[in-house]
């Protein structure tokens, strides 16, 4: 991993970037034992200070993914040395639930990229189509995964729901858990994990059909089609919450945008910007 030190990094050691961005103890240990660490290719260590502009290498630990080429290429919408933003399709599966698979996201992006190594910080629906964060190293995956949790990552999905008014903004923190009578479904259980929605803006579309902005803060399976069936709106096309009989689920990623954790720079993709 190389990155060149923003200026609010300026005067911090190594081991303080990784630590302002909550890297696990146990992996900064690890990291402490490299001896190929480099500021301006010269050798350092954790402890050595940094300034705006100086040029960072860490080694990355030398794990690979384990999934088979697709032979298909992958929608990139956004990539750097260390993560990407994809499309997803309709229809494919974020990732293998078998290795033996190769027709997910995965094992596109595997072809695609010049990486042995990609990894989803957060997943998609089979039929949900959309943007999609990945991080190419594993240091970048645990730094990806706790902005996630943190929530400094926002996720904008839209929605058409069936109305006959638009939905007024609010926030759905409804605990999600499992469907004992129905394996593939999710409910909404007091025994479940946290889950929180907002709806952020909403509008009519067509007579009887409304267009629903949301964020999540959290990442459940299935979470927004549940909380839209709970409050009355299922997505239009969810067979497994509504009353459709056809897959053609009306939900899609449309944006992402967060800080990136090195550079410090906006990073902001949109499924609008295919259109452009």
């Amino acid at each position: 991993m190389k990155f060149k030190v923003p200026e609010s990094y300026n005067n911090y050691t190594i081991r303080e970037i990784f630590q302002e961005l909550k890297f696990p103890k146990k992996a900064l240990h690890e990291l402490n034992m490299s001896k190929d660490i480099t500021i301006n290719d010269n050798a350092a260590k954790l402890t050595d200070k940094v300034e705006t502009g100086d040029n960072v290498f860490v080694p990355n630990p030398e794990d690979k993914s384990n999934y088979l080429p697709s032979y298909r290429l992958a929608n990139i919408m956004y990539e750097d040395d260390d993560l990407a933003i994809v499309k997803k399709p309709k229809g494919v599966k974020t990732h293998p639930n078998d290795l033996k698979e190769s027709n997910t996201l995965m094992n596109h992006l595997i072809y695609t990229m010049d990486t042995d190594y990609v990894e989803p910080i957060h997943r998609l629906d089979q039929e949900t189509v959309g943007l999609l964060i990945v991080a190419k190293n594993p240091i970048m995956k645990k730094i990806l995964d706790r902005m996630l949790e943190d929530n400094h990552i926002n996720r904008i999905y839209k929605a058409h729901v069936k109305s006959l008014l638009p939905i007024k903004p609010q926030t759905i923190n409804k605990p999600i858990g499992k469907d004992k009578f129905h394996p593939n479904k999710r409910r909404i259980s007091t025994t479940g994990q946290a889950a929180i929605t907002h709806i952020l803006d909403s509008k009519m579309i067509k007579e009887g059909v409304c267009e629903v902005d949301l964020k999540l803060d959290t990442g459940r399976t299935h979470q927004i089609r549940v909380h839209l069936a709970d409050l009355g709106y299922p997505v239009l096309g969810d067979p497994l919450y509504g009353d459709s009989t056809l897959r053609k689920l009306k939900l899609n990623s449309h944006q992402i945008d967060f800080t990136h954790p090195l550079t410090k720079e906006r990073i902001s993709v949109s499924l609008d910007d295919t259109k452009k």
